[in-house]
């Protein structure tokens, strides 16, 4: 069974991805194949629902890819504690499993690899970091709830799972449920057919702290979230720690009630902003070292994550992804890793990651936003409601696209590329300490990406 389950796992990796490999398949065993029947042991009630209704099929498939068709998936709960041991002759079980409790069946499984330690730092991220550190040390804390939000590959997942972690390894008898908005929901919708709304909320508004990863997906469903604001409200009286994150800010939630924005917005809201520069290269020097852990004879030219760094700025799962894949090519095909080899192997990556934004589209964006004229854009003019737009455009012109500063000045009306300096560099500094200024950078980013 371990060897078929093997090589169904490796199928299914590649099917739905390593972060919804990580967190609902990996956890699961093929336990038996009797005729057309395949038996998988789950940890829990939670995870084995969850996976019977979404990858069912895909596991289905899978084992019949890798020669054991079968028509039927069960999934059986057997607790990771005890499941796989076996007592001696004559004793009982030599570790002692452990006592279930009432919410072992509704968090969500969590991510070994999201950790405080594995955690880059850079200035785009620097305090969300630190205020999750502060959350997680379980003392008392001014802010409530602790709202995470920033756009995918940012981070977002990745504190969340840390924060739950370090406070259940600091507070073993807290009970702290994390999950994704799309679970709650679908535990909600759950207890309703089931008529268990009452074991539903006893479970929900007695933890010691609540968790929802991805809030933005209750927008529109009403009793969704109507369940959603009393939990919130009665955790709050009773001084209970919540941490929550989305795509964006709770002002920008379409659908959302106002009320559930208002409370959202009553603590802490930190945006993790795009990786720089710096944070990627960091990023990159830090997998690299885990990476050489596994292959130590493998070496890296000079420049190759200086290059891979500036190029893919897209987020931190294709840069990580990258990086894994250089590293599969050059162990398998002997290879030393230079900047060829690189941009041979990735070529696809850096293709899709090439920047394909002009100035003229940023600039266009920028002037209705700020809605002003896109000839005030360009021109002489330099009262703050035009020189301040104008300073937005020219830092994200910098940011989104290739060109050079002298480039970007000729386009800018022929300013000289140091008034680009001086202009991106204040845009910098007012990143950090003008939340208004942070939020419009984060909403236009969005807005030419999309």
């Amino acid at each position: 069974m371990d060897k078929i389950w093997g090589q169904a796992r490796a199928e299914l990796e590649r099917i739905v991805g390593t972060d919804n490999f990580a967190t609902w398949i990996a956890p699961l065993r093929l336990t038996s194949i009797q005729g057309d029947t395949a038996a998988i042991a789950c940890p829990t009630r939670f995870l084995s629902d969850w996976v019977s209704r979404h990858y069912s099929d895909d596991i289905q498939k899978v084992l019949e890819i890798t020669g054991n068709p079968v028509q039927r998936i069960t999934f059986d709960v057997a607790p990771a504690s005890t499941r796989g041991r076996k007592p001696a002759a004559g004793k009982g079980p030599a570790i002692r499993p452990t006592v279930r409790r009432q919410d072992d069946d509704l968090t969500a499984p969590l991510d070994n690899r999201f950790t405080f330690d594995n955690f880059i730092v850079g200035k785009p991220n620097e305090l969300a970091h630190a205020a999750a550190r502060r959350v997680a040390e379980g003392g008392p804390v001014t802010f409530n709830p602790l709202f995470l939000y920033g756009g995918v590959g940012l981070g977002k997942t990745h504190l969340m799972h840390a924060i739950a972690r370090e406070m259940q390894a600091r507070q073993p008898e807290a009970r702290v449920l994390y999950l994704s908005a799309e679970q709650f929901m679908y535990r909600f919708v759950q207890a309703l057919r089931e008529r268990s709304i009452m074991d539903f909320k006893e479970m929900f508004r007695t933890v010691s702290v609540l968790m929802v990863d991805d809030v933005q997906f209750i927008a529109g469903k009403d009793s969704t979230q109507e369940e959603f604001f009393h939990t919130f409200n009665a955790l709050v009286d009773q001084g209970k720690q919540i941490v929550i994150s989305a795509d964006r800010a709770p002002g920008e939630i379409k659908d959302m009630e106002e009320r559930i924005k208002s409370r959202l917005s009553c603590g802490l809201i930190v945006d993790l902003h795009p990786t720089d520069y710096e944070l990627r290269l960091s990023i990159l020097q830090s997998k690299t070292e885990t990476f050489r852990a596994s292959h130590p004879g493998l070496v890296i030219a000079p420049g190759v994550l200086e290059f891979l760094a500036a190029r893919i700025t897209s987020n931190v799962r294709v840069l990580e992804g990258a990086l894994q894949r250089l590293f599969a090519f050059a162990s398998l095909m002997g290879r030393e890793i230079t900047l060829d080899m690189t941009q041979e192997c990735l070529a696809d990556i850096l293709r899709s990651s090439d920047r394909k934004l002009t100035i003229e589209e940023i600039q266009r964006k920028v002037a209705e936003h700020y809605n002003i004229r896109l000839s005030d854009m360009i021109g002489p003019k330099r009262v703050r409601t035009v020189a301040r737009p104008r300073q937005v455009a020219m830092y994200l012109a910098k940011q989104m696209t290739s060109r050079s500063l002298p480039e970007i000045g000729r386009r800018f009306g022929g300013r000289d590329h140091t008034t680009i300096m001086h202009g991106v560099r204040k845009i910098e500094e007012l990143r950090g300490s003008d939340h208004t200024i942070a939020e419009d950078l984060d909403l236009l980013r969005r807005l030419l990406e999309a």
